[in-house]
């Protein structure tokens, strides 16, 4: 039987390299304070002895856990996986944050809290206790979550906040990189308007998302800006295929009904679908429907939907970038950073009747 080839490991570079195990382990790392030609031979062992680093070699260098820990909400995510509705948002999550980490010797640790739970500070400290991670990425709603944040900074962890520009007075600030959702919006809503639309209706995500209440506030204020009125056109949905169901049933069965419809999400905008067939209504010809997300499932329906894109993966990678450039002593905290988002234009979207009949 083939004996199993032996792992190389940081001790058989150091012993190749001729160096300590901390000055490996400081190349590994990318510190600052080693000599070029000492990096270079080290660098020269690991690929002559095809050395892959693990967590533990890197460990060895300091007190580092050389971890990040990514935080997402538990009661949506596993209610997402058990109805089988896929989980794109967390998917796109890990593709950025992963790869990002990799870049730097890092590995993310993605754990489910519930935001809502009274023991989300039990439940946290115990993660932390068991990780030690060097850095934590909060996701909505926990980057607004005050206990997430006083907890995270009673344990001396540093940590990024997506979707969150603003903090209470009194909490830690921690790192902000946001997706542009106003300006998505905004999109959104022009395009519409541009293609002679007056009544465009949105429905909302819920309220314990601040980024909810920021997509409205960009569809309002582009409303306003195009002269057209948003009274009586918005309602609220909480991200759920049913709640959206209710959100478009409202709005399509009233007498003055909108033109076209942006939904919060993608569930809610293949909600807003069913229920315009449900009605008679077509898409385009007769409602135009814009969607938030840009899932994989919005690029397959009839029409395909027109969607505001979500930088998650870039958002993602951008954050954990800012935490181990901390981590590695850029003491400097940026400002807010806010990720533009991008637009598709599909076939659920056209100019609406009227339009076409006086041209």
């Amino acid at each position: 039987m083939a004996r199993r080839r032996q792992a190389v490991t940081i001790k058989h570079v150091a012993a190749d390299a001729g160096v300590s195990l901390q000055t490996v382990s400081r190349v590994i790392n990318n510190e600052a304070n080693v000599r070029p030609e000492m990096r270079e031979k080290v660098q020269a062992s690991i690929d002559k002895l095809g050395y892959v680093p693990s967590i533990a070699a890197q460990r060895m260098s300091g007190s580092r856990s050389y971890l990040i820990l990514a935080l997402n909400d538990r009661e949506r995510t596993i209610a997402d996986w058990r109805a089988r509705q896929g989980t794109d948002w967390v998917d796109q999550m890990l593709l950025g944050g992963m790869l990002e980490c990799a870049e730097h010797g890092y590995r993310l640790i993605f754990e489910l809290v519930d935001t809502h739970s009274d023991h989300v500070e039990r439940e946290l400290g115990a993660a932390i206790a068991a990780l030690q991670p060097d850095g934590a990425i909060l996701t909505p709603p926990h980057s607004d979550n005050p206990l997430i944040l006083k907890t995270l900074a009673k344990h001396n962890i540093p940590f990024a906040r997506i979707g969150a520009q603003a903090v209470e007075e009194g909490l830690p600030q921690g790192i902000c990189v946001s997706m542009d959702d106003e300006g998505g919006a905004r999109l959104a809503t022009r395009h519409l308007a541009d293609l002679g639309h007056r009544r465009i209706a949105m429905i909302s995500g819920p309220s314990e998302y601040r980024l909810a209440g920021t997509r409205v506030d960009g569809w309002r204020a582009e409303m306003a800006e195009a002269g057209l009125d948003s009274g009586r056109l918005l309602e609220a949905g909480d991200f759920t295929y049913a709640s959206g169901v209710r959100a478009a049933r409202a709005l399509l069965s009233r007498a003055d009904r909108p033109s076209a419809i942006i939904a919060s999400n993608d569930q809610m905008a293949l909600a807003t679908a069913e229920i315009a067939a449900e009605l008679g209504l077509a898409i385009p010809a007769d409602l135009s429907l814009v969607s938030f997300d840009n899932t994989p499932l919005v690029r397959f329906t009839r029409p395909p939907l027109t969607a505001v894109d979500q930088p998650i993966a870039e958002t993602t990678a951008t954050a954990v970038r800012l935490l181990i450039a901390a981590q590695r002593g850029d003491e400097r905290v940026p400002e807010p950073l806010i990720i533009p988002m991008g637009f598709e234009v599909r076939g659920s979207t056209a100019a609406p009747a009227d339009c076409l009949q006086d041209s």
